[in-house]
C-alpha cells in the first residue's frame, strides 16, 4: 500500500513496480521500474528521501528508514533479503543484503557486494565494490568472484520475474473456498 504523508508523496518512475498489499510505502519514496516491495515490508520516507533503484527488491518484513539529513539510496538490481533493516545508508548497484542484516546511518555498501545474514554494518562504515562483508561488527572477509557476482545478479532477476507472476496471478482466497 502506498501512503502520502503531508507533502511527502511516493513516486513511481517507469513501470513494472510491485507493492504487496501488506507492504507499506510511506512518504518521500521513489520506486524505479521493476522494483518489488514484498509482504510486510515497510519503507518509511517520513524524514528524508528513500530511492529504490530499477530492478531492486525489498523482501518480506524488511524495514527501510532515513533520519533527517541521511537519505537512503538503494541502487539498481539490488536484493534486500528478509527482515533486513536499512537506515540512512547507500547500497551500490547489484549488491545483496542478507537475511536479518542491519546497515546503519552513513554506511556505504559497494557495488556488487554481499552483506551476510545477521551482519551489523555500523554507522559511517564504507566498503569497496565486490566485497564479502560478514559479522557483527561487519568486516570485509574477501573479494567476491565473478561467479559470486553472477549468482547475486541471477537472484535479483528472479525477483523481477516473481513480481511479474505476483501481479498476474496472486489472488486473495477465503477459507470457505477451501471447504
Amino acid at each position: 500500500m502506498l501512503y502520502t504523508l503531508g507533502k511527502r508523496i511516493p513516486q513511481l518512475i517507469g513501470s513494472g513496480q510491485y507493492v504487496a498489499d501488506s507492504a507499506q510505502v510511506i512518504g518521500s519514496v521513489v520506486l524505479h521500474a521493476n522494483t518489488s516491495i514484498l509482504f510486510g515490508a515497510v519503507i518509511r520516507g517520513d524524514c528524508e528521501l528513500i530511492t529504490i533503484g530499477e530492478g531492486s527488491n525489498i523482501q518480506d518484513l524488511s524495514l527501510v528508514h532515513a533520519d533527517f539529513g541521511v537519505p537512503v539510496t538503494v541502487g539498481k538490481n539490488v536484493t534486500i533479503g528478509h527482515q533486513v533493516c536499512l537506515h540512512g545508508c547507500t547500497i551500490g548497484d547489484g549488491a545483496l543484503i542478507g537475511i536479518h542484516a542491519t546497515v546503519l546511518n552513513g554506511a556505504v555498501i559497494g557495488e556488487g557486494s554481499l552483506v551476510g545474514a545477521n551482519s551489523l554494518v555500523g554507522e559511517g562504515k564504507i566498503f569497496p565494490p565486490r566485497s564479502l562483508i560478514l559479522g557483527s561488527p561487519a568486516k570485509v572477509v574477501r573479494e567476491l568472484t565473478d561467479a559470486d557476482v553472477a549468482r547475486i545478479r541471477h537472484g535479483a532477476q528472479h525477483y523481477i520475474d516473481a513480481a511479474i507472476q505476483y501481479r498476474a496471478q496472486l489472488k486473495p482466497m477465503n477459507l470457505e473456498d477451501m471447504q
